[in-house]
């Protein structure tokens, strides 16, 4: 299989549900840490490696985190796919110090990287649940 195969193959198979519940907002999520635990046979099985990095980069005045999540084929020639995401840290977050705000912005852009690169929707199609006007 070419890691285009793989990668399909692996998109397909992917079962991460969102297992968490945030009280506060009233909605369910998925971690990263759920998404890695999910990834993690899968990657044995097609001999992949997933591998996450993180950057800081300055746009303007603002700090954001770059992070990429890439696969790479153990056994191909074609070896390396990739897809960024990135978020912005945020001014001040009450009751966390700036360690705690760079890793809350890192664990968002790698959770939003890992989407990308496993296609991986966490939105419903808005046709779904509209009534267009009818009850």
């Amino acid at each position: 299989m070419t890691i285009y195969e793989k990668l399909q193959a692996m998109q397909e198979e992917l079962k991460a549900p969102k297992s968490k519940y945030n009280d506060f907002g009233g909605f369910a999520y998925r971690s990263a840490e759920d998404m890695y635990q999910a990834l993690k046979p899968l990657c044995r099985k097609y001999k992949t490696i997933l591998y996450l990095t993180d950057s800081i980069v300055n746009v303007g005045d603002r700090y954001y985190i770059k992070a990429t999540a890439s696969i790479t084929d153990m056994e191909g020639v074609e070896n390396v796919i990739y897809s960024d995401g990135w978020a912005r840290e945020a001014l001040s977050k009450r009751g966390m110090d700036e360690a705690q705000v760079t890793g809350g912005a890192s664990s968002y852009a790698r959770k939003y990287a890992l989407n990308g690169l496993f296609a991986i929707d966490d939105t419903k199609d808005s046709d779904s649940t509209n009534t267009h006007g009818k009850n």
